[in-house]
């Protein structure tokens, strides 16, 4: 049965714990507006460079970026070493998938194309230990990435890993008040360009269409009325600083991108 969204247990929003490694919790909680960014690119020193310019969280995109099963637990090492929240975009809500994740000792995971509450409540399930989910123990790495012991991590990791579901398809937007509602949800995260492509047919978004308009108002105003956070990609500053107007967080871009328009932009001048 899908839930109302009360819970009798403690979530990331009404968690007690405080531990100052959790950045991006703690910003996210003190309505800071955190900024993230998704990184695709497998390199322990890349992770590291990103995790110094001064980010709240970086997305490691095990969807779409470059990152197998090595990288993954590299660059968690490297970003929460630095005081910076890992989350990892996995590829499906699979069970062993979120599994394997988590024990890398991310601060998160970001589930994409979640359509439905039943979805997003087997992603809650497998992401909490028992007696709220299902998720087996067994390594001692998450720990080390909340800066813990493994006795410690058992008992605050159910209220202090941050749960993100993306809404990014015409059935996920039809759905997102169950989905909102999902107690354990903690994140809803719009992926505008699966969103317009589903919605619109085509990216990216002009971002005035009124259909798609509506999509994002729709999707904050069911984060807003179950009590969730509402995060989204920006393309750039600007963009990031006006979305901070309606959003608790933001996702400014990723690295492949800021690479290649930092040289585009560069050489323009250079060449000029």
């Amino acid at each position: 049965m899908v839930s109302d969204g009360s819970t009798s247990y403690p979530t990331a929003h009404t968690t007690t714990i405080q531990n100052p490694r959790l950045r991006l919790l703690n910003a996210l909680k003190k309505d800071e507006k955190p900024m993230m960014t998704f990184m695709a690119i497998p390199s322990v020193r890349h992770a590291q460079i990103v995790a110094l310019t001064g980010l709240d969280g970086i997305i490691i995109d095990c969807e779409h970026g470059h990152i197998g099963d090595d990288a993954m637990h590299q660059s968690v090492a490297a970003i929460s070493a630095l005081g910076v929240s890992p989350i990892i975009r996995i590829r499906g809500p699979l069970p062993d998938i979120i599994k394997r994740a988590l024990d890398t000792g991310a601060h998160g995971i970001m589930v994409p194309q979640i359509n439905t509450a039943e979805e997003a409540e087997a992603v809650v399930r497998y992401s909490k230990f028992p007696p709220q989910g299902l998720r087996g123990q067994g390594s001692a790495f998450p720990a080390i990435g909340h800066g813990l012991t493994t006795p410690e991590y058992m008992q605050s990791a159910n209220q202090t890993i941050l749960t993100m579901v993306q809404i990014e398809t015409a059935e996920g937007l039809k759905n997102v008040d169950a989905i909102a509602a999902v107690p354990g949800v903690d994140v809803v995260f719009i992926g505008p360009n699966d969103l317009a492509q589903s919605i619109l047919g085509y990216v990216p978004a002009k971002g005035d269409e009124p259909e798609f308009t509506k999509a994002l108002e729709d999707i904050v105003a069911a984060a807003r009325k179950h009590g969730k956070w509402v995060a989204r990609l920006s393309n750039n500053g600007e963009l990031a600083k006006e979305h901070k107007k309606t959003f608790d967080s933001l996702a400014i871009t990723g690295d492949t991108k800021a690479i290649q328009n930092w040289y585009i932009a560069e050489l323009e001048v250079a060449r000029s």
